[in-house]
């Protein structure tokens, strides 16, 4: 598939994209199935009859519906989360158990860390680092429990730390595997020294479905 090929099915997946929030605040399961499903066969069909590179295409088809379900998708799970009985309290916890788990990686891979993680995807960070990262995704729930949600159990923070705390980390781990397959430093230039915005959201694409289940479903 050409170039311009690929701009024309990322311009309508991009408008696609753009309205699946709308259905997640409707809270419409049937018709966010009934969208995806209607964007993936569009864009099927139209790399289907506007090839001319049958090696290409396969490629081209995966990474432009993959755009469409890694993040308005799996971002979407915030509006829902924001609906749950006690929203905002579960969105400052999810900011808090992926914030501070960060902190603890960056600051215990720093000092400690001396057994690489996964150098094929990150070399720098650490097997310490991760367990670092679990160890501030705890401590950042229990402060959460103690200050501005006290309905959580120490059970709650534990199991929440276990759950969103490693997600939060692969979802690190994931947009690095991106950006080095790609060939880039960062995922954008909009955020001086940071990079761009999914730098900043990668870890909270993984650990906001996973919030959203156990929020409804287990606590």
């Amino acid at each position: 598939m050409a170039l311009p090929g690929r701009k024309v099915a990322g311009t309508v997946l991009a408008g696609a994209g753009a309205l699946l929030p709308l259905l997640f605040i409707w809270q419409s399961g049937a018709y966010l199935l009934a969208a995806v499903t209607a964007a993936t066969l569009g864009i099927a069909l139209f790399f289907l009859f506007g090839v001319n590179d049958l090696k290409a295409s396969a490629p081209e088809f995966a990474l432009t519906v993959s755009g469409l379900l890694y993040v308005p998708l799996l971002l979407g799970h915030l509006i829902l989360v924001r609906q749950l009985p006690d929203g905002i309290q579960w969105i400052f916890l999810l900011l808090i158990l992926v914030m501070s788990g960060d902190t603890g990686a960056y600051y215990v891979g720093s000092n400690l860390g001396r057994h690489k993680l996964y150098p094929l995807v990150s070399p720098n960070k650490s097997i310490e680092g991760a367990a670092g990262g679990l160890a501030g995704s705890l401590l950042g729930a229990l402060v959460a429990r103690w200050t501005f949600f006290p309905e959580l159990t120490v059970g709650d923070c534990l199991l929440a730390a276990l759950i969103i705390g490693p997600l939060g980390q692969m979802g690190d781990l994931f947009e690095s595997l991106l950006k080095r397959s790609f060939g880039v430093k960062d995922s954008g230039t909009i955020i001086p020294g940071h990079g761009g915005m999914l730098d900043r959201l990668d870890s909270i694409l993984f650990a906001a479905p996973a919030l959203y289940y156990y929020a409804r479903y287990l606590f």
